[in-house]
């Protein structure tokens, strides 16, 4: 019972530390996610491993003891499928989540299975890989990797100096990744664009870079 005890409690302190960094991100699956998942995988692993000597018999076991914890990966396939959002054509959101979500079962398996070391190598290593090397690689990594995407709609009582404005825009350090033109009501002209930016350039600084620039009558944008 104090192996039992022992390995539910380390699979909660690691469900805790992938939900607390969910939970710090403001994910959509957090500490309670995590922890129950962790949890439940631990049990399920335990119980797994337990029927199988339980119920054998004297030559022979009768049953695989990861059978149970084989379903778990599955299982969570479809949890982790419920976090992923896709934005627009090209934006997907929510995978990271889903893979910490994944990693937090299979932390509960590992624990359940009695591998404790390699269940605190694994736990470092997640969590390492989430926090700091992207942080690393956008210290030392291209530029590009810097950049933040922003959506841009700039409204024009004229449709004689687009080019011009774009080319204006470019020349304030800010990469255009996509331009839609579109016609409005009364003689108006809508550029919508997604722009990308430095991410510690503030949204209000690009705002009136843009209005500022000649015959841009309205700018409205997101980031």
């Amino acid at each position: 019972m104090m192996e039992i005890w022992l390995k539910l409690g380390l699979a909660s302190a690691m469900g805790f530390m992938i939900g607390i960094e969910r939970e710090i991100r403001r994910k959509p699956l957090g500490l309670k996610t995590c922890f129950v998942l962790a949890v439940s995988s631990c049990l399920l692993t335990i119980v797994s491993i337990e029927s199988a000597y339980h119920f054998d018999k004297p030559d022979r076991i009768m049953m695989d003891p990861m059978r149970l914890a084989a379903q778990i990966v599955t299982g969570v396939g479809f949890i982790g499928a419920g976090v992923i959002l896709r934005r627009s054509n090209d934006v997907i959101s929510g995978l990271t989540t889903a893979a910490m979500l994944w990693g937090a079962s299979g932390l509960g398996i590992a624990v359940g299975a009695g591998f404790y070391i390699e269940s605190f190598i694994g736990v470092a290593f997640i969590l390492f890989g989430v926090e700091i090397v992207p942080r690393l690689i956008k210290w030392i990594g291209p530029k590009t990797l810097r950049l933040k995407e922003k959506k841009l709609k700039i409204f024009l009582d004229s449709n004689e100096n687009m080019t011009e404005i774009i080319k204006e825009i470019k020349s304030k350090k800010i990469n255009i990744k996509n331009v839609i033109v579109k016609d409005l009501k009364e003689g108006k002209y809508l550029m919508d664009l997604r722009i990308m930016v430095d991410e510690k350039r503030y949204t209000t600084d690009v705002y009136y870079v843009i209005h500022s620039i000649k015959g841009v009558v309205n700018v409205e944008i997101e980031g």
